[in-house]
């Protein structure tokens, strides 16, 4: 079963009148399902703002690097004589 990232469904038949799920859901992401499966999402333009998006700065990346250390380095190893 696919984990959906939005509350926000539309079928590809509501997709004909994209007006129309961008005001159902006040202009936030909507799943995309054709035969109840996961086909894509719809992302309103006014759901990307410059002012909600920031670049990481290297050492926020190098501290989430560190943090997960212990869950990619195994899999590093595994991969690693594949």
């Amino acid at each position: 079963m696919t984990r959906l990232l939005t509350p926000h469904i539309a079928s590809m038949t509501e997709m004909r009148e994209p007006h129309k799920v961008i005001e159902q859901s006040n202009g936030e992401p909507v799943a995309v399902l054709k035969n109840s499966t996961l086909v894509g999402y719809f992302v309103p333009a006014q759901a990307i703002s410059d002012e909600s998006h920031r670049m990481a700065s290297t050492e926020e990346i190098k501290k989430s690097m560190d943090s997960r250390r212990a869950i990619t380095e195994p899999v590093l190893e595994y991969l690693t004589d594949k």
